[in-house]
């Protein structure tokens, strides 16, 4: 389950953008391997492509650098863990922790697991001042060789190389870290994958420039309002910060979205029922913007219904039938959401009903719970409102597997499982080298004992050693309580899957359990009214 690192060979994470280009424009290579940009745009020229004069894009000190240090070749190696991992209970499992800088995990994944990861999500240091986070770097670049590999003038390969030295967190500093980390995590994602990154106001427009230049523009998805703290903090001087963003970027158009599983309240919206199952009215009406009948004049016709025998129609049958149109509440003309050959194909998902308040005849659409045409799942939402979301409620859930106390700010497990059940299915693989208290981990095997999905998880963590200074009770936890010399936050991470992996299982043994025994309990009612059945029978024939 967990592994260490040493020293070893070189491994490079592939450049897809060259590879295409090979593939595709042999011809603007020279014998060096060198492309020739003049003559690939003379040949993209003949096809009347136009070159824009104009560009837009991001530059910040460090840039040409974290370039570099995305197709740096590692010298590291990934070593497994014997003695934990053929532990009886470990050795079938498929999901993977790892130790050590993440920059140098994902260049050996790169390879191994190009183009295989269906998720990931991340929860990097935000920046904030008071998180901890300042750039590090052990690599060993002079001036010359910078200037060489980089392209950069001679100040700015000195200014580069002062910030990388000096500990900064300065914006420059925080996208240098994330840039070659980002890069190479697009490349670990399939055609259809999709990233989630938490972040807040700190380096949300920076993150977001940073995806667009990465991921394109054209692949954003969405950028999710969290609200984690509904009282809000106080650590601004006049607002109360309530939320933090998840920044979502698909890999291409391919992926697709699963959706979420309906809430509580939207489950007891099908309280209607008939024989083809549960379901919900929603008014076929529309309503909102362009919904009067001048902004779709073709959606404004009549629906004929026979008050005798229920039937809905487009067209007119009997005498007796009562004419329905759209009307706007001010009882204005106003239209349908459907046109009439839609509405006539779907005639059976109509019902009528009577609106007591406006003492006329309205059509409703049936929305059916258990059919291919119904909801099963919601889709998931921009804004993110929901108290098993909040901080509370993940502190508390955390409280149920670890000591209180032991990590602050962990992830909400709901959460989580929601935006794992909303883009991946069984067998998928989700990642997350930022793995903190592990519970993207926690989630997945959650979400797999409810749904009987066996998706795979890898985790990515560095042993950050933990100061006694700042987290006394998380350090002492580590040393007494796990007996680990130098207390890291690898070791919290470690030891919360493995106790939310053993609870997971204990639980699903004693749903599991209950169910044989409610069967076994069905099968002994059924036998006693049998037999009951055939001493009726022996009188009988007696």
């Amino acid at each position: 389950m967990s592994t260490t690192q040493k020293v070893t060979g070189n491994i490079q994470p592939p450049n897809k953008d060259v590879e295409i280009l090979k593939q595709n424009f042999p011809n603007c290579f020279d014998k060096n391997g060198d492309f020739d940009f003049d003559k690939f745009k003379t040949q993209l020229s003949a096809n009347e492509i136009n070159f824009s004069t104009e560009s837009y894009g991001m530059d910040w000190l460090g840039k040409s650098y974290a370039r570099l240090l995305a197709t740096d070749e590692t010298n590291t190696l990934l070593k497994e863990d014997e003695a934990f991992n053929q532990k009886e209970a470990n050795a079938t499992s498929e999901n993977l922790l790892i130790k050590g800088d993440n920059l140098e995990v994902l260049k050996h994944l790169s390879n191994a697991y190009y183009e295989k990861i269906k998720m990931i999500y991340i929860d990097p240091p935000y920046n904030t001042g008071s998180d901890g986070f300042v750039y590090e770097d052990d690599r060993k670049f002079d001036v010359p060789t910078l200037m060489e590999l980089s392209g950069v003038s001679e100040e700015r390969a000195k200014r580069i190389l002062s910030f990388t030295q000096s500990k900064s967190n300065s914006h420059s500093a925080w996208l240098t870290f994330m840039y070659p980390r980002l890069y190479i995590a697009k490349h670990l994602l399939k055609e259809d994958g999709v990233i989630f990154i938490s972040i807040d106001d700190n380096e949300v427009a920076q993150l977001r420039l940073l995806m667009d230049e990465i991921f394109g523009e054209e692949n954003f998805v969405s950028q999710l309002t969290l609200v984690n703290n509904i009282a809000g903090r106080s650590d601004s001087k006049d607002i109360a910060i309530a939320h933090e963003y998840i920044l979502m970027f698909q890999k291409t158009k391919e992926y697709i979205s699963y959706g979420i599983d309906l809430t509580e309240k939207q489950l007891k919206e099908y309280r209607y029922e008939d024989p083809n199952g549960k379901y919900r009215i929603q008014g076929l009406r529309k309503r909102g913007s362009n919904s009067r009948r001048i902004d779709r004049p073709n959606m404004f016709y009549p629906v004929y219904f026979n008050k005798q025998n229920k039937a809905v129609s487009i067209k007119r049958n009997n005498n007796n039938d009562i004419e329905i149109f759209p009307r706007l509440s001010d009882g204005k003309d106003g239209c349908w959401r459907w046109g009439s050959s839609t509405l006539e194909n779907k005639i059976d998902l109509i019902e009528v009903r009577l609106v007591k308040t406006r003492n006329e005849y309205d059509l409703f659409e049936k929305v059916y719970f258990n059919s291919d045409d119904g909801e099963k799942t919601r889709k998931l939402k921009s804004f993110l409102l929901e108290n098993k979301y909040t901080s509370d409620a993940s502190t508390s859930d955390f409280k149920n597997y670890m000591p209180a106390k032991t990590f602050s700010s962990p992830k909400s497990i709901q959460l989580l499982s929601d935006l794992v059940r909303n883009s991946t299915k069984n067998e998928d693989i989700i990642l997350d080298f930022f793995s903190g208290s592990g519970t993207l981990g926690h989630s997945v095997m959650q979400l797999n004992a409810e749904d009987n999905g066996n998706r795979k998880f890898m985790l990515v963590q560095l042993p950050e050693i933990i100061n006694p200074k700042n987290n006394k009770t998380a350090y002492d936890f580590v040393k007494n309580d796990l007996k680990v010399d130098e207390p890291t936050i690898f070791d919290i991470t470690k030891e919360r899957l493995l106790r939310a992996s053993k609870k997971i299982q204990e639980e699903t043994l004693k749903i599991k359990i209950l169910e044989k025994q409610k069967e076994i309990k069905d099968l002994e009612g059924q036998l006693n009214i049998n037999h009951k059945e055939e001493k009726v029978k022996e009188i009988e024939l007696k």
